[in-house]
Protein backbone atom coordinates (compact mmCIF):
# COMPACT_ATOMS: atom_id res chain seq x y z
CA UNK A 1 0.00 0.00 0.00
CA UNK A 2 1.60 3.26 -1.14
CA UNK A 3 1.05 6.75 0.23
CA UNK A 4 -1.39 7.58 -2.56
CA UNK A 5 -3.57 4.49 -2.07
CA UNK A 6 -6.51 3.93 0.20
CA UNK A 7 -7.51 0.59 1.62
CA UNK A 8 -11.23 -0.09 1.83
CA UNK A 9 -11.81 -2.43 4.76
CA UNK A 10 -15.60 -2.24 4.74
CA UNK A 11 -17.00 -2.25 1.20
CA UNK A 12 -20.49 -1.40 2.46
CA UNK A 13 -19.38 1.76 4.31
CA UNK A 14 -21.34 5.00 3.90
CA UNK A 15 -20.40 6.85 0.71
CA UNK A 16 -21.94 10.24 1.39
CA UNK A 17 -22.75 12.88 0.63
CA UNK A 18 -21.44 14.07 4.00
CA UNK A 19 -22.47 17.20 5.84
CA UNK A 20 -20.08 17.17 8.81
CA UNK A 21 -16.56 15.89 9.46
CA UNK A 22 -14.77 15.37 12.75
CA UNK A 23 -10.98 15.22 12.94
CA UNK A 24 -8.60 14.08 15.60
CA UNK A 25 -5.53 16.34 15.78
CA UNK A 26 -2.23 14.71 16.74
CA UNK A 27 -1.16 12.19 14.12
CA UNK A 28 -4.24 12.97 12.03
CA UNK A 29 -3.47 16.57 11.07
CA UNK A 30 -0.56 17.66 13.25
CA UNK A 31 2.90 16.14 13.57
CA UNK A 32 4.08 18.62 16.19
CA UNK A 33 3.60 15.96 18.88
CA UNK A 34 4.86 13.09 16.80
CA UNK A 35 6.08 10.08 18.75
CA UNK A 36 4.55 11.36 21.98
CA UNK A 37 4.30 7.71 23.04
CA UNK A 38 8.10 7.55 23.15
CA UNK A 39 7.89 10.01 26.03
CA UNK A 40 4.81 8.70 27.83
CA UNK A 41 5.62 4.99 27.80
CA UNK A 42 9.17 5.20 29.26
CA UNK A 43 7.94 7.60 31.95
CA UNK A 44 5.28 5.11 32.96
CA UNK A 45 7.67 2.16 32.82
CA UNK A 46 9.96 4.03 35.23
CA UNK A 47 7.07 4.55 37.64
CA UNK A 48 6.04 0.89 37.52
CA UNK A 49 9.62 -0.35 37.88
CA UNK A 50 9.97 1.79 41.01
CA UNK A 51 7.28 -0.30 42.73
CA UNK A 52 9.75 -3.18 43.03
CA UNK A 53 7.78 -5.44 40.71
CA UNK A 54 9.58 -8.54 39.48
CA UNK A 55 8.55 -7.81 35.90
CA UNK A 56 11.32 -6.94 33.48
CA UNK A 57 11.35 -3.54 31.76
CA UNK A 58 10.43 -5.33 28.54
CA UNK A 59 7.37 -6.85 30.19
CA UNK A 60 6.41 -3.51 31.70
CA UNK A 61 6.88 -1.79 28.34
CA UNK A 62 4.53 -4.26 26.66
CA UNK A 63 1.89 -3.80 29.37
CA UNK A 64 2.12 -0.01 29.28
CA UNK A 65 2.11 0.17 25.49
CA UNK A 66 -1.07 -1.89 25.40
CA UNK A 67 -3.13 0.40 27.63
CA UNK A 68 -1.57 3.65 26.38
CA UNK A 69 -2.45 2.91 22.78
CA UNK A 70 -5.83 1.40 23.66
CA UNK A 71 -6.73 4.68 25.34
CA UNK A 72 -5.22 6.78 22.53
CA UNK A 73 -7.74 9.40 21.46
CA UNK A 74 -9.23 9.83 24.90
CA UNK A 75 -8.02 12.63 27.13
CA UNK A 76 -4.48 12.14 28.43
CA UNK A 77 -5.80 12.00 31.97
CA UNK A 78 -7.34 8.59 31.32
CA UNK A 79 -3.93 7.12 30.54
CA UNK A 80 -2.68 8.62 33.79
CA UNK A 81 -5.63 7.20 35.72
CA UNK A 82 -4.72 3.79 34.34
CA UNK A 83 -1.11 4.36 35.42
CA UNK A 84 -2.16 4.99 39.01
CA UNK A 85 -4.20 1.78 38.97
CA UNK A 86 -1.22 -0.17 37.62
CA UNK A 87 1.05 1.26 40.32
CA UNK A 88 -1.45 0.36 43.05
CA UNK A 89 -1.83 -3.14 41.61
CA UNK A 90 1.90 -3.64 42.07
CA UNK A 91 1.87 -2.44 45.66
CA UNK A 92 3.03 1.10 45.02
CA UNK A 93 1.60 4.39 46.27
CA UNK A 94 0.74 6.52 43.26
CA UNK A 95 0.54 10.28 43.04
CA UNK A 96 -2.56 11.85 41.54
CA UNK A 97 -3.31 11.32 37.85
CA UNK A 98 -3.13 15.09 37.35
CA UNK A 99 0.42 15.17 38.75
CA UNK A 100 1.52 12.45 36.34
CA UNK A 101 -0.16 14.32 33.50
CA UNK A 102 1.73 17.51 34.38
CA UNK A 103 5.00 15.62 34.54
CA UNK A 104 4.35 14.05 31.15
CA UNK A 105 3.49 17.42 29.59
CA UNK A 106 6.73 18.91 30.95
CA UNK A 107 8.78 16.07 29.44
CA UNK A 108 6.96 16.18 26.11
CA UNK A 109 7.22 19.94 25.79
CA UNK A 110 11.00 19.66 25.66
CA UNK A 111 10.45 18.24 22.17
CA UNK A 112 7.20 19.84 21.12
CA UNK A 113 8.14 23.34 22.26
CA UNK A 114 11.12 23.40 19.92
CA UNK A 115 9.00 22.28 16.97
CA UNK A 116 6.33 24.87 17.69
CA UNK A 117 8.93 27.63 17.95
CA UNK A 118 10.61 26.50 14.72
CA UNK A 119 7.32 26.83 12.82
CA UNK A 120 6.32 30.08 14.49
CA UNK A 121 9.66 31.70 13.63
CA UNK A 122 9.57 30.43 10.05
CA UNK A 123 12.61 28.17 10.35
CA UNK A 124 10.43 25.15 9.50
CA UNK A 125 7.44 25.37 7.12
CA UNK A 126 4.11 24.49 8.73
CA UNK A 127 3.58 21.93 5.97
CA UNK A 128 6.49 19.86 7.31
CA UNK A 129 4.70 19.49 10.63
CA UNK A 130 1.37 18.37 9.18
CA UNK A 131 0.20 15.06 7.76
CA UNK A 132 0.75 15.41 3.98
CA UNK A 133 -2.29 16.67 2.10
CA UNK A 134 -4.11 17.94 5.20
CA UNK A 135 -4.69 21.47 3.97
CA UNK A 136 -5.96 20.34 0.57
CA UNK A 137 -8.40 17.87 2.13
CA UNK A 138 -9.72 20.45 4.60
CA UNK A 139 -10.12 22.94 1.75
CA UNK A 140 -12.05 20.50 -0.41
CA UNK A 141 -14.31 19.47 2.46
CA UNK A 142 -15.04 23.09 3.33
CA UNK A 143 -15.68 24.03 -0.29
CA UNK A 144 -18.13 21.13 -0.55
CA UNK A 145 -20.15 22.60 2.30
CA UNK A 146 -19.00 20.11 4.93
CA UNK A 147 -18.84 21.61 8.43
CA UNK A 148 -15.53 20.77 10.09
CA UNK A 149 -15.00 19.89 13.76
CA UNK A 150 -11.83 19.06 15.64
CA UNK A 151 -11.73 17.01 18.84
CA UNK A 152 -8.47 16.07 20.55
CA UNK A 153 -7.47 14.25 23.71
CA UNK A 154 -4.70 16.83 24.15
CA UNK A 155 -5.43 19.80 26.43
CA UNK A 156 -7.54 22.42 24.66
CA UNK A 157 -5.07 25.26 25.25
CA UNK A 158 -2.29 23.30 23.51
CA UNK A 159 -4.58 22.31 20.65
CA UNK A 160 -5.67 25.88 19.99
CA UNK A 161 -2.09 27.15 20.01
CA UNK A 162 -0.77 24.38 17.77
CA UNK A 163 -3.70 24.61 15.37
CA UNK A 164 -2.91 28.31 14.97
CA UNK A 165 0.80 27.54 14.58
CA UNK A 166 -0.02 25.24 11.65
CA UNK A 167 -2.36 27.91 10.21
CA UNK A 168 -5.32 25.53 10.18
CA UNK A 169 -7.57 27.30 12.69
CA UNK A 170 -9.62 29.00 9.98
CA UNK A 171 -11.08 25.69 8.82
CA UNK A 172 -12.66 24.98 12.21
CA UNK A 173 -13.52 28.35 13.72
CA UNK A 174 -15.02 27.84 17.20
CA UNK A 175 -15.62 24.12 16.60
CA UNK A 176 -12.43 23.02 18.35
CA UNK A 177 -12.58 20.76 21.40
CA UNK A 178 -9.90 19.36 23.66
CA UNK A 179 -9.16 18.00 27.11
CA UNK A 180 -10.21 20.04 30.14
CA UNK A 181 -9.03 19.99 33.75
CA UNK A 182 -12.56 18.88 34.60
CA UNK A 183 -12.14 15.88 32.31
CA UNK A 184 -15.71 14.65 32.69
CA UNK A 185 -16.94 17.69 30.75
CA UNK A 186 -15.33 16.57 27.50
CA UNK A 187 -15.21 13.43 25.42
CA UNK A 188 -15.27 12.67 21.73
CA UNK A 189 -18.56 10.89 22.24
CA UNK A 190 -19.98 14.16 23.60
CA UNK A 191 -18.75 16.07 20.56
CA UNK A 192 -20.26 13.55 18.14
CA UNK A 193 -23.58 13.73 20.01
CA UNK A 194 -23.42 17.53 19.96
CA UNK A 195 -22.83 17.61 16.20
CA UNK A 196 -25.87 15.45 15.58
CA UNK A 197 -28.08 17.32 18.04
CA UNK A 198 -27.13 20.87 17.04
CA UNK A 199 -26.97 20.42 13.28
CA UNK A 200 -29.53 17.69 12.71
CA UNK A 201 -26.95 15.83 10.63
CA UNK A 202 -27.78 12.10 10.65
CA UNK A 203 -25.01 9.74 11.67
CA UNK A 204 -24.54 8.39 8.16
CA UNK A 205 -23.76 11.94 6.94
CA UNK A 206 -20.83 12.22 9.36
CA UNK A 207 -17.27 11.29 8.40
CA UNK A 208 -14.51 10.95 10.97
CA UNK A 209 -10.74 10.97 10.57
CA UNK A 210 -8.39 9.69 13.25
CA UNK A 211 -5.36 7.60 14.14
CA UNK A 212 -6.72 6.30 17.45
CA UNK A 213 -9.32 3.87 18.72
CA UNK A 214 -11.76 6.34 20.22
CA UNK A 215 -12.72 8.55 17.29
CA UNK A 216 -13.13 5.51 15.04
CA UNK A 217 -15.43 3.78 17.51
CA UNK A 218 -17.56 6.85 18.21
CA UNK A 219 -18.15 7.60 14.52
CA UNK A 220 -19.08 3.97 13.86
CA UNK A 221 -21.55 3.98 16.76
CA UNK A 222 -23.67 6.57 14.97
CA UNK A 223 -23.35 4.93 11.54
CA UNK A 224 -20.83 7.30 10.00
CA UNK A 225 -17.80 6.73 7.78
CA UNK A 226 -14.67 6.08 9.87
CA UNK A 227 -11.39 6.77 8.10
CA UNK A 228 -8.36 5.43 9.94
CA UNK A 229 -5.25 7.55 9.41
CA UNK A 230 -2.35 5.13 9.90
CA UNK A 231 0.20 7.90 9.50
CA UNK A 232 3.91 7.27 9.70
CA UNK A 233 4.67 10.33 11.77
CA UNK A 234 8.46 10.14 11.56
CA UNK A 235 8.92 9.69 7.81
CA UNK A 236 5.68 11.32 6.57
CA UNK A 237 5.56 8.49 4.04
CA UNK A 238 3.53 5.30 3.77
CA UNK A 239 1.51 3.44 6.39
CA UNK A 240 2.34 2.59 9.98
CA UNK A 241 1.41 -1.10 10.13
CA UNK A 242 0.93 -1.12 13.89
CA UNK A 243 -1.55 1.77 13.63
CA UNK A 244 -3.26 0.11 10.68
CA UNK A 245 -3.91 -3.10 12.59
CA UNK A 246 -5.23 -1.25 15.64
CA UNK A 247 -7.49 0.98 13.53
CA UNK A 248 -8.97 -2.03 11.76
CA UNK A 249 -9.62 -3.61 15.17
CA UNK A 250 -11.41 -0.41 16.19
CA UNK A 251 -13.73 -0.72 13.18
CA UNK A 252 -12.24 1.64 10.59
CA UNK A 253 -14.00 1.47 7.24
CA UNK A 254 -11.03 2.85 5.32
CA UNK A 255 -7.29 3.02 5.98
CA UNK A 256 -4.99 5.71 4.59
CA UNK A 257 -1.42 6.71 5.40
CA UNK A 258 -2.00 10.38 4.65
CA UNK A 259 -4.08 12.51 2.29
CA UNK A 260 -1.94 12.28 -0.83
CA UNK A 261 -4.56 10.08 -2.48
CA UNK A 262 -7.02 12.96 -2.34
CA UNK A 263 -8.76 12.19 -5.64
CA UNK A 264 -9.61 8.62 -4.70
CA UNK A 265 -10.62 9.71 -1.22
CA UNK A 266 -12.97 12.45 -2.43
CA UNK A 267 -14.57 10.04 -4.92
CA UNK A 268 -15.17 7.60 -2.09
CA UNK A 269 -16.89 10.33 -0.09
CA UNK A 270 -18.93 11.57 -3.08
CA UNK A 271 -17.38 14.95 -2.41
CA UNK A 272 -18.03 17.81 -4.79
CA UNK A 273 -18.89 21.52 -4.58
CA UNK A 274 -22.48 20.54 -5.42
CA UNK A 275 -22.79 19.15 -1.86
CA UNK A 276 -22.79 22.69 -0.53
Amino acid sequence: MTASEIEIVNASCPRGPFRAAIFDFDGTLSLLRRNWQDVMIPMMVDELAATGTRETREQLHAAVEDFVMRLNGRQTIYQMIQLTEEISRRGGKPQSPLEYKRRYHDLLWRQVGGRVEAVQTGRVPAEEMTVPGSRLLLTQLRDAGVTLYLASGTDLSYVQNELKTLELEGFFGPRVYGALDDYKKFSKAMVVAQIIEETGVPGEALVGFGDGFVEIQEVKKVGGLAIGVASNEETRQGVNDWKRNRLIQAGADVIIGDYRGIDELTRLMNLSPQNA
